[in-house]
């Protein structure tokens, strides 16, 4: 299963892809504990587009479940950064700890940011699911059309 949005730069389209996405994966079967993580690394990873795409209008937020894992990437066409990814963070600061979270939440965060040309921020989780839920026993066949 694939699907895109296109969506404005505010903050309000943050709680829409929440929402979206939460009930695509809940609709699926994904466990609940999964589907808060993978919802808490979208935010921050859309909330930075939000914050910090500043020569962009709009973004993109492309999200496919397929072979038990979820796989989002978030496109901005902003300026892109060069700034260190990995930087430390105090743990009460306020802000900066965006990608600090993501990581720990999802099983792999990677960046393609270039000058004047825009960021993709890409998240990918193993996806856990329900004990009572049926989708995980399709065929991956299957499972790209469920839902």
């Amino acid at each position: 299963m694939k699907f895109s949005l296109d969506l404005p730069r505010e903050t309000l389209s943050v709680p829409v892809i929440r929402r979206i996405l939460g009930d695509t994966l809940r609709g699926l079967g994904v466990s609940e504990a999964c589907v808060a993580d993978i919802l808490v690394a979208i935010s921050e990873a859309c909330t930075n587009v939000v914050q910090h795409a500043d020569s962009t209008s709009r973004y993109e937020v492309i999200a496919g479940i397929d072979g038990g894992e979820c796989v989002l990437k978030i496109v901005d066409r902003g300026q892109g950064f060069t700034g260190e990814t990995g930087k430390s963070v105090p743990p009460d600061s306020e802000s900066g700890r965006g990608i600090t979270i993501m990581k720990a939440l999802v099983d792999d965060v990677s960046f393609d940011s270039r000058p004047d040309i825009g960021t993709v921020v890409y998240l990918q989780k193993r996806l856990s699911w329900q004990d009572e839920s049926s989708t995980r026993h399709l065929h991956p066949e299957l499972l790209k059309t469920a839902g």
